[in-house]
């Protein structure tokens, strides 16, 4: 069973940017879609990047063109990148494992405590 971490939340400026790592415990990391989710405070959390096993990505809207995802297998861990940040991206964001499933979808094996992002002047 697969463990993760999330770290690199803090406080940033308006126009800032910063790096989040999820590092996963465990074995068979490169088997997993890696999730970068995110909750605002009084919203629900939503899915902000996805990158499947075999490195697709996927992104929320809102944040096409300013996040990237990335994962480094040999290291079992996953970034996100996120550059010209904005007050509304300040959220809690979650990295979570999900594993495919053979009739479909995915089972959400574990997820982060989260990492607190806000983006202040």
């Amino acid at each position: 069973q697969v463990q993760v971490v999330e770290s690199g939340g803090g406080l940033v400026q308006p126009a800032g940017s910063l790096r989040l790592s999820c590092l996963a415990s465990g074995t068979h990391f490169n088997i997993y879609t890696m999730g970068w989710y995110l909750q605002a405070r009084g919203k629900q959390r939503e899915a902000v990047a996805v990158i499947t096993d075999d490195g697709k990505t996927h992104y929320l809207d809102s944040v096409k063109g300013r996040v990237t995802t990335s994962r480094d297998n040999p290291k079992n861990t996953v970034y996100l990148q996120m550059d010209s940040l904005k007050p509304e991206d300040t959220a809690v964001y979650y990295c979570v494992a999900m594993r495919r499933l053979e009739e479909g979808g995915y089972a959400f094996d574990s997820w982060g405590q989260g990492t607190q992002v806000t983006v202040s002047s």
